[in-house]
């Protein structure tokens, strides 16, 4: 009879590869910002040749082991697995980052609501979104590249379309970018032009020390974001908006 001490299972590959998985409480999008976002500190850090340089190295290896392993110390004490938490529209509650800015556009509302309607313009002036494809009135399937040269997808839908006013969206259960946020286009100058405020709410890959590393670096959304409103009064001030591109959109309440 073997000793009681005896696991005959605890050798099984399966059982380590369940083990493994079990471990894993960290999401891919957020394992990929993760390791990017170490990766960037280390380089950094390395070139400093300083205390303060070294503090940042070792930040970024863990970082980078972070994404390498999809395990997350920190998770582990809180009893958080972050791969389960997205199964909610948008940004769940209060959480995530926020981020506002406004332009102004010498075009009435009516055109400058049109051009951003169409979703497919979109990666005409938004740097980081490769495509957005509308599946249907109020869906679309948005890809965009992700850090260290990934591509990042999602489905979103629209929940407010108030002609010539206001856009609202939120991304569907299942993104690897939460996010939500809204659009209005306002009338100044008698309509003649617009001013144009986006505001976005978003739940960073690697989480809140991913996004100030990102803003470090010079890839944070609200960066980000004043580049592209910058592109697009650009694209809307120079070029004539096409009546093809008229089409009429129903409100959505």
């Amino acid at each position: 009879m073997p000793p009681l001490t005896t696991q005959p299972l605890a050798e099984s590959r399966e059982l380590d590869a369940i083990r493994s998985e079990l471990s894993v409480n960290v999401p891919s999008a957020e394992r990929i910002g993760s390791a990017a976002a170490g990766f960037a500190l280390m380089a950094y850090g390395l070139s400093r040749r300083s205390i303060p340089g070294m503090l940042m190295t070792l930040g970024g290896a863990a970082l980078l082991l972070r994404g390498a392993t999809g395990h997350c110390m920190a998770y582990e004490r809180l009893g958080i697995n972050s791969r389960r938490l997205n199964a909610e529209s948008g940004v769940p509650g209060n959480k995530g980052i926020k981020v506002v800015h406004t332009t102004l556009v010498h075009r009435p509302p009516r055109e400058v609501y049109r051009y951003w309607r169409d979703l497919r313009n979109l990666a005409r002036f938004m740097e980081h979104v490769e495509s957005v494809e509308e599946l249907d009135a109020v869906h679309s399937r948005w890809v965009v590249k992700g850090p260290a040269g990934t591509r990042l997808e999602w489905q979103a839908r629209i929940l407010t379309d108030h002609k010539d006013k206001l856009i609202s969206w939120e991304s569907l259960p299942g993104a690897e970018v939460e996010n939500a946020g809204s659009v209005r286009f306002e009338p100044v100058r008698g309509g003649a032009a617009t001013h144009v405020k986006v505001a976005l709410q978003y739940q960073p890959p690697a989480g809140a020390l991913g996004a100030v590393i990102a803003k470090f670096f010079g890839e944070a959304p609200d960066q980000q974001l004043v580049s592209d409103l910058t592109r697009f009064k650009t694209i809307l001030e120079e070029m004539r908006i096409e009546s093809a591109n008229d089409r009429p959109s129903p409100e959505i309440r």
